[in-house]
This record gives structure tokens, C-alpha cells and sequence, in this order.
């Protein structure tokens, strides 16, 4: 069942935007689900006409909710809407499909001194079916439109391109004559993509006089039922089969954990854990059975029953609570008659604190079942240590070509793993080559791969012959700590036997020649993140390189709320979340709340902090690996599931104020080939605390890097090659652990695809400079309001300043340091109190095109039509041709700047010359201060002593020659 609603108009609004009109938009909200319509601008009588459906848990549910629908002024400035009025319907009186009418209601006040007026006509009923379902379009048709809307954007980029008219300052850039584009229809206003503050009473849950307060109070407390099911002793066979297949039941009201079963043993051991959180249970009493698995039913052995409220209480750092045994009941006779057997259990109560808790079996994941047990539980992972192995090639000797007749083509392949690189052909042709080559890979310990090194000779365009292998293991490799030169060495080849013939019979042929290498390991420093600045650790590999830390960051992962449904399960959607932080080596992962929109993680980490200027990501993901089920795996054939991800958050540590606690909601913004989404909220409290603040301001002036990376810096391919490499070993090792941090979890949270091409980011990326450029282009705008004399008054107390600084240059350092601290000072106030969050305005997420999302989206290489990748393909060259003009303009420039003097134009540099030498006789007999005085009133004279045509310099400069000219 769907709740129709359709916003027809508005009349008689109230003006909001200074002109007498304003930028209406309504919003509907109906049980936590939000649309808005488009914004009419310039009006104070809307016309809508739009419908938007919602969802319906039941006929009868309607009856006690309401409708609320809420019009706004749209405003480009904080605060970024202005209420205009609202109304309330009562869900009770809403029609059936085919009985409703339009209806007019006024628009009331939302606060006693909110000036309202007007009103809004609304139609509101309730459908099986949407009014007008999406009509599907052929693939082929869909093909056609984008094509052809792309041709038109692309002669549009053509005839912008070749425009010739065209202002200075638009001819500066690329994106100067815009091209416009229909934007995607938002569904979720503005506000909700910002970050909120959220009331918490951390900590105030705890007792008081908890030793865990101190060290666990980023999270709200959380009571549980623990019971350890160690092991069982002296249990009776059973007297058909001889023997006794064991396990236990552990029930609680309506929950029941089971432990694995045993076949044939008498004395099981099963050492698990079963946590029922005290909020859900719903008994007084709990029972432990144990019970023998049979092939047609299970029969019960025995039991032990507890009373809840004699259960001991443990709070951490108090010593685990000691098991003990028990003698089992007889299920079958009344009273305290005991059976043969007994079992060990300890049975208490404690919090998420307590050190049971992430192997424990939560009740909450009751439905989980096999080995997908093991994909609920919170874990930490720690990520490998990663090397860079620094292979230098420099000679080889006495190599013995295939073929004597012909010049050799020497080169040197080195392989490590899936990691290939060649040298270039030697150009000694002699029989002992020179390449004196650098190449580089990645490695992580524990070291599984060998290097292998072979000398080849070209003898052919795309075949190359093997004439001698050297195999060398990582172990045996010189680990270097500083830049201090690693000694070369000579290792001989093998031409047969070991890895390439291994034939006992042609051992003695084995040596060939040698190769002369400089080989060494690097402490490597987080390649996979260093490209995309969103660094966790600037450390090197090697522990002896570190130094102290200087904070410690502390993260509670509260929850989530209204999350979206990410899948259906049993005829209903459900999201089964979790949540992965990454900050430095070390990766957490919290438990996975099944089945709920709001799920309550309430897990609290640490990580030692070595450099303010780094970032700690958290993402929240859709666990598909519960076993069985839709998102079980590998189900009949069918692809493994990957776990979906919901969103991402980034918080920059330098932007947190230290021993402060930030508790704020952070929408989880996702970017889909439909458009930006937001996918629900996480809840964090983070606390980043100092521990010496000396060693803290130190390091804002130390290296980022070590030293070994400004020694041999990488080259920017090695960089891409190398963090690529970097994060599929990572992801490699971390989908080894158990339970496995998935591929796709560990790529989404480094940013793998962050090098791509996308339209949206270059926008993104060229506005960005625009607006730190902005601030000098506000200064350029301000000198030329007073050298016009705009403001006569401004004008004239800037030739006061400069006179008085002309007259006493010692003063203008200190006026301008001393300018820079009252602004300093003066914006203090204004300074951001929330941490820095994902702005979708700033990554032009909510006006993007929906054939530039498309290709985002695509895959690389494209899978799309022909037609489409060449309407794509001419778009981006059309786009390049502009920043090519750009970039050409400006070497241009630089190339008359050094015409000056390079007498490329004799003329113009005997007249520059000539400039020169009349400037320095004038410069030295007339004193500085009456030269900077006659430029200064020169530049601020008045209009009327200015004229229209371009200045005798700026003639000269455009006239000096450029290499232009030799260009093809």
C-alpha cells in the first residue's frame, strides 16, 4: 500500500527573499520518510504539480500518524531556508484511490511569533499501486537518448571552444562559459546532508565508582547475561548406541544458544561464551540442558537451573569469574534428583567492557547459524607490515646470447608475486650489458614470495629468451633503516636446473654468467594512503624509527539511525550492519546487529596517535555473509555476495580540540549511479587527548615522511603502481584473517578508485581553486575600487598609509604581521565547532548529470555502447581542448618573459636593453622613496587621468615573440 500525496500550489505567501517574492519548496514528512519538491523562484504563488509515495506499514497504522507538510523560502546563504508555513492532516481522514478531491488548507504557525499567511492545496489518498509507474526504456532507446544528448553538449563544448570572443578573465579558465546541465531532482533536503550534535549522557549510565568509568566512557553502558559453557565429565552412554554424541542447550525465556556437538565422547570440552542482553530477557530463571544428537531426535541428559537474581555481578578489571561444576538434573522425574554427569559453567553478569564479549554468542544474531557465526563478532585487525624491496640493476657479465650472429637485446625482468618489472634494453650491444636501472616493489611480513630475477634476450618483437635466473628469498635481503648506501653485490645466474630445468642430468651447465645487483628492504610508510591525502600514519616499517606518541585518540561507536534497507529477507527489507574503523595499522570491526534500522553498537576503541595530521575513517556496511539465506554466498552457482557499503566518514584529527569529547550524528552519504543518497546516521564520540604538548607543536615542523623518502623519492607512476600493490596485499592478508575483512570493505575505506576520471570531481576540484583563489581576487577587485576612486574617502586614507610606510620602511614588516594576528584574532570567534564532515555542495554531489554519474560508475576499461564511449570520449576532449588552451596561454607568457633578453626579437630586446641601463643610471641618482612615491600615485591616480586603450608596457609585452610558432 502506498500513501499518495500531491503538492499542487500555493497562494498568497509570505515575501522572504528582500524582493518582494520568494523560492518556495514544500516538504512532506510522513512516519521518519522525507521529499521535498522543486524550488520556484521569484513567486509568491507556487505551482508544483508534484506527486511523491510512502510507504505504509498497514491500513491501520495510518489511523494514529499524521501528515506534515512544511513550506520553505530556499535561500543561497545561512540560514539556508526560512519558514513560510505548515499543516498537519490526521492520517485518519485520508481518502481511498478514486474518492479524493483537492483540498485547500491554510497554513498555520509552527511558533507563537512565526507571520504566516497563505495557503496550500493539497490531493492526499491511498493507492495499492503507484498513480504512474516508471516506464522501462529499452537499453537500446536509453542508449540512443544519452547519445544524442551528448552530441548536444558536445557541439556546445565545440562552439565554446572555438569562440574567439571571449573576456580575459574567462579565457583564464576552463570552466569560464559554463555549459548548463538539468540537475538531478533531490529527495532529501540540504540540512539532513549536515553534521548534527547529539545530546548523549555518556558515561552517567555506568555506577558510580566503576574502575571501567575512566577508560570506557565514550559509550552507554550495556548489561548482559554471560554464561561460559566449559565442559562436561562422566556422561552416560547411551544404552542403544554404546556412545553419547554431547552438546548443550543454553535457554533463556525465548532465546537458545547451542554449542557445537561431539560425536563419541564422554568428556566434551566446548569452552563458549553466550551473552543475552538484559533488556530482552524476558525469564527469571535460565536453564542449561545437555543433550545427545541423534538421528531421529534428540534426547536430554540432564539440566542445571539458575535463579537471575543470584547471579553474581563482574566489573572489569576484576579477575574472570571461576567455572565450576555441576551435577546435572533428571529432566524426568520431579524434584532435586540427580543423574551421572556433570558440567562445568560460570554464570554472571557484566557489560560490553567485559573481555567475553566479542567472542561471546549474542542472542541478538540468534538466526545466525554455521559460519556465519563467526561474520557477527566484533573483531581487530592488525594490517601487515609492508616493505619496499629497492632492486638496483646495474651490470651483468659474460652472458651467452642464443644466437651469435645477431646483436643482442639485453633487458632484466624482476618478479615478486604478481608484481612484474623490466629493465629498458641495455645499449651496450656487448656480451656484457650496463642498465644501472631502479625498481621497486612492495612486500609484507611474514615474507611468502621470492624474488626472481631473469636476464632475457629480445629476440623478437613480443618473444623474449630466458638466458639465466637468480632466485633469491626476501629473508636473505639486507634491511636498510636510513639512507646510508647499501654495498652492491654479484650473484651468479642459472641457465639450467633449479626453477627453469630442473634436469639432474645437465647440472653441470648451470652457471652462465653473473649479474651485479644493489638490493635492500625499506621500511615502507602507508603508500595506500599517501596519494590520497587522507594519511593514517606517516610511521616507517622498522619499529627502531618511531618515536614516542603524542596523543591518544579514543572512538565510541555509539550507533546507527534510520538506516536504509539494504536487502529482503523473508518477504520483508532488513539492513544487518556493522561498522569498520581504520586508523594506522590497526583495523576494528564491531559486532553485526541483525535486522534493524537502529542498530546499538556501543563499542569503544583506542588508537595511539604519532602525528596530528592524519585521518581516521569510519565506514558502515550490510553484512551479506550470514549463511544460508539471500546474502549467504555461493548459493547454486550463484556469485559470492559482497557486503554493501552504507556510507563513510572522515574525521581529521588536527581539527579536534584535545581532551574534549565530540559526540555529533554523521549522515552516511552515498554516491549511487541514480544520484547522492543519504543512507542513514552513525553516532560517534571521539576524544583525542595530548599527552605532551611540547612534542605535539614540535612536530608541526618536522618532515611528514622519512627521511629515506626525500633521500630516493618515488617517481608519481612508482607511487600509483606501488599503492595499488600496497592495498591487494592488504586486502589479501586481512580476507585471510577469521572472520575475514573483505575485499570490498578494504577497498572502500582506502579509496581505491579515488584516481579515476570523473566529470563531477573535476568540477569539484576547479571550484575548489576558485575559491582559494578567491580571496586574492577579492584583494585584486578592492586596490582596483581605490585606484578608481570608488570610494573617495577609502582612497584617500590608503595614500596616507602608503606615504607613511614609504617614509618609514622599517614599519611595513611589522604592519603586515601584525595585521595577519588582529585577523587571526578577529576570526577566532567565527571558528568552526564542529569537526569537518563530507559536503555534497563542495563535491558537486547534488547537481551532477546523470550521464556523468553514469560514467563514474562505469568500469574500466568501458563497458558501455561505442556510441557511447565516443559521445564521451569527444565530450572529454572537447573539455581538454580548454585546459590545453589554458595551459598553452600560460607558457605563452612564461616564453616573452624570458624573450626579453634571448634577442629572439633584436629589436624589442636592443629597446629593452636600452630600458634597462636609462633605469639603473635613474635608479641610482633618484632616492627609492620618490621612485616608490611616483609609482604609488601613479597606480592610485584618478579616473579622469586614465586612459581607455592598454598601458605602453603591457603593448610591448604582448609584441615579444613566443615558441608558439614553432608548433605543429
Amino acid at each position: 500500500m502506498k500513501l499518495v500525496v500531491e503538492v499542487v500550489e500555493a497562494q498568497d505567501l509570505i515575501p522572504k527573499d528582500g524582493e518582494g517574492s520568494a523560492n518556495a519548496f514544500a516538504e512532506i514528512d510522513f512516519h521518519n520518510q522525507r521529499s521535498r519538491t522543486r524550488s520556484v523562484s521569484k513567486t509568491l504563488n507556487p505551482i508544483w504539480k508534484q506527486k511523491f509515495y510512502f510507504t505504509l506499514d498497514s491500513l491501520e497504522s495510518i489511523k494514529k500518524q499524521s501528515i506534515e507538510v512544511s513550506v520553505y523560502n530556499e535561500r543561497k546563504s545561512f540560514p539556508y531556508r526560512n519558514f513560510l508555513g505548515r499543516v498537519r492532516i490526521p492520517g485518519s481522514g485520508v481518502a481511498n484511490r478514486g474518492e479524493e478531491s483537492l483540498q485547500r488548507f491554510p497554513l498555520e504557525k509552527k511558533w507563537f511569533f512565526s507571520h504566516v499567511r497563505g495557503e496550500i492545496s493539497l490531493k492526499i489518498y491511498i493507492s495499492p499501486d503507484p498513480d504512474t509507474p516508471p516506464v522501462e526504456i529499452e537499453p537500446e532507446e536509453e542508449g540512443e537518448k544519452r547519445v544524442k544528448k551528448g552530441e548536444e553538449e558536445v557541439k556546445e563544448f565545440k562552439k565554446v571552444a572555438t569562440t574567439r570572443h571571449i573576456s580575459k578573465h574567462q579565457s583564464s579558465s576552463p570552466a569560464a562559459v559554463p555549459v548548463k546541465m538539468p540537475a538531478l531532482s533531490m529527495s532529501v533536503p540540504a540540512e539532513e546532508y549536515k553534521l548534527k550534535e547529539a545530546r548523549l549522557n555518556l558515561g552517567e549510565r555506568w555506577p558510580a565508582g566503576d574502575k571501567q568509568v575512566s577508560t570506557y566512557d565514550l559509550v552507554e553502558q550495556m548489561n548482559y547475561l554471560y554464561v561460559r559453557v566449559v565442559k562436561a565429565k562422566d556422561l552416560p552412554p547411551n544404552p542403544l548406541t554404546g556412545s553419547v554424541d554431547p552438546y548443550v542447550d543454553v535457554k533463556l525465556g525465548n532465546y537458545r544458544g547451542t554449542t557445537k556437538h561431539f560425536e563419541k565422547k564422554t568428556t566434551p570440552e566446548w569452552n563458549q561464551v553466550f551473552a543475552f542482553s538484559k533488556d530482552r530477557i524476558q525469564s527469571s530463571v535460565l536453564e542449561v540442558f545437555v543433550r545427545d544428537k541423534e538421528m531421529a531426535r534428540d534426547e536430554y541428559m540432564g539440566k542445571v537451573s539458575f535463579d537471575l537474581n543470584e547471579v553474581p555481578t563482574r566489573v572489569p578489571p576484576d579477575s574472570p569469574l571461576a567455572a565450576q561444576w555441576y551435577r546435572l538434573e533428571d529432566l524426568r522425574r520431579a524434584g532435586d534428583t540427580k543423574v551421572r554427569g556433570e558440567i562445568m559453567l560460570a554464570v554472571w553478569m557484566g557489560t560490553q567492557a567485559d573481555e567475553a564479549f566479542p567472542e561471546a554468542w549474542h542472542a541478538d544474531a540468534a538466526a545466525v547459524q554455521g559460519e556465519g557465526v563467526f561474520s557477527v563478532r566484533s573483531k581487530v585487525y592488525v594490517s601487515p607490515k609492508l616493505w619496499y624491496i629497492r632492486v638496483t640493476v646495474i651490470e651483468a657479465q659474460d652472458i651467452v646470447p642464443v644466437d651469435a650472429n645477431r646483436a643482442p637485446e639485453f633487458t632484466t625482468k624482476a618478479q615478486l608475486g604478481n608484481q612484474i618489472l623490466k629493465t629498458r634494453v641495455s645499449q651496450s650491444k656487448s656480451l656484457s650489458p650496463m642498465w644501472n636501472e631502479d625498481m621497486v616493489f612492495v612486500a609484507a611480513e611474514p615474507f611468502e614470495e621470492m624474488l626472481v630475477l631473469t636476464v632475457e634476450d629480445r629476440v623478437s618483437p613480443g618473444k623474449d629468451e630466458i638466458l639465466g635466473r637468480l632466485v633469491l628469498p626476501l629473508t636473505a635481503i639486507e634491511k636498510r633503516l636510513d639512507h646510508r648506501p647499501v654495498h652492491s653485490r654479484w650473484f651468479n645466474l642459472e641457465r639450467y636446473g633449479g626453477f627453469l630445468e630442473p634436469d639432474p642430468r645437465r647440472r653441470e651447465l648451470r652457471f652462465a654468467s653473473r649479474i651485479h645487483l644493489r638490493i635492500c628492504l625499506e621500511g615502507a610508510y602507508h603508500v595506500m594512503d599517501e596519494s590520497t591525502m587522507y594519511i593514517s600514519d606517516n610511521r616507517p616499517t622498522a619499529r627502531q624509527l618511531w618515536n614516542l606518541p603524542i596523543g591518544v585518540l579514543e572512538v565510541g561507536i555509539l550507533g546507527a539511525a534510520s538506516l536504509a534497507p539494504m536487502k529482503t529477507r523473508d518477504g520483508h527489507s532488513t539492513t544487518d550492519a556493522y561498522c569498520v574503523a581504520k586508523y594506522s595499522q590497526k583495523w576494528v570491526r564491531t559486532r553485526t546487529i541483525l535486522d534493524s534500522f537502529g542498530p546499538r553498537w556501543n563499542e569503544q576503541y583506542t588508537w595511539e596517535v604519532f602525528d596530528p595530521c592524519t585521518v581516521i575513517t569510519l565506514g558502515v556496511f550490510d553484512n551479506c555473509h550470514l549463511g544460508g539465506g539471500d546474502g549467504g554466498g555461493n548459493n547454486n552457482g550463484k556469485p559470492a555476495a559482497k557486503d554493501t557499503r552504507i556510507g563513510k566518514v572522515r574525521i581529521r584529527l588536527s581539527t579536534l580540540e584535545t581532551d574534549r569529547i565530540y559526540t555529533h550524528s554523521y549522515p552516511l552519504i552515498v554516491l549511487q549511479p541514480s544520484g547522492v543518497k543519504k543512507m542513514g546516521e552513525l553516532q560517534l564520540a571521539v576524544r583525542f587527548t595530548c599527552i605532551s604538548l611540547m612534542n605535539m607543536v614540535h612536530l608541526y615542523g618536522q618532515p611528514l615522511l622519512p627521511k629515506m623518502h626525500y633521500v630516493q623519492p618515488f617517481s608519481v607512476s612508482q607511487v600509483d603502481s606501488l599503492r595499488y600493490q600496497a592495498m591487494s596485499i592488504v586486502a589479501a592478508r586481512l580476507g585471510r584473517a577469521e572472520p575475514p575483512l573483505r575485499r570490498e570493505v578494504v577497498e572502500y575505506m582506502l579509496d581505491v578508485d579515488s584516481h579515476m576520471w570523473s566529470m563531477r570531481r573535476s568540477k569539484a576540484n576547479f571550484f575548489r581553486i576558485m575559491s582559494v583563489m578567491s580571496g586574492a581576487s577579492a584583494m585584486l577587485r578592492w586596490l582596483d575600487e581605490v585606484s578608481m576612486w570608488r570610494n573617495p574617502v577609502t582612497t584617500v586614507l590608503v595614500h596616507v598609509l602608503f606615504v607613511i610606510l614609504l617614509w618609514y620602511p622599517e614599519l611595513i614588516l611589522p604592519t603586515v604581521f601584525l595585521y595577519m594576528f588582529l585577523i587571526g584574532l578577529w576570526n577566532y570567534r567565527f571558528r568552526p565547532r564542529y569537526p569537518p564532515h563530507m559536503d555534497t555542495k563542495l563535491s558537486w554531489a547534488e547537481s551532477v548529470h546523470p550521464d556523468e554519474l553514469d560514467e563514474e560508475f562505469d568500469t574500466f576499461p568501458t563497458s558501455k555502447p561505442h556510441d557511447v564511449a565516443r559521445m564521451r570520449y569527444d565530450r572529454l576532449r572537447s573539455v581538454a581542448g580548454r585546459i590545453q588552451t589554458v595551459v598553452g596561454d600560460l607558457a605563452t607568457q612564461g616564453e616573452r618573459l624570458q624573450g626579453l633578453l634571448s634577442w629572439r626579437d633584436p629589436r624589442a630586446t636592443a629597446l629593452f636593453v636600452l630600458f634597462c641601463l636609462v633605469a639603473a643610471v635613474a635608479l641610482y641618482v633618484t632616492p627609492f622613496r620618490m621612485v616608490a612615491l611616483v609609482v604609488g600615485l601613479y597606480v592610485f591616480r584618478h579616473p579622469r587621468f586614465r586612459s581607455k586603450l592598454p598601458s605602453p608596457p603591457s603593448n610591448f609585452f604582448k609584441r615579444l615573440p613566443s615558441r608558439i610558432d614553432s608548433l605543429l
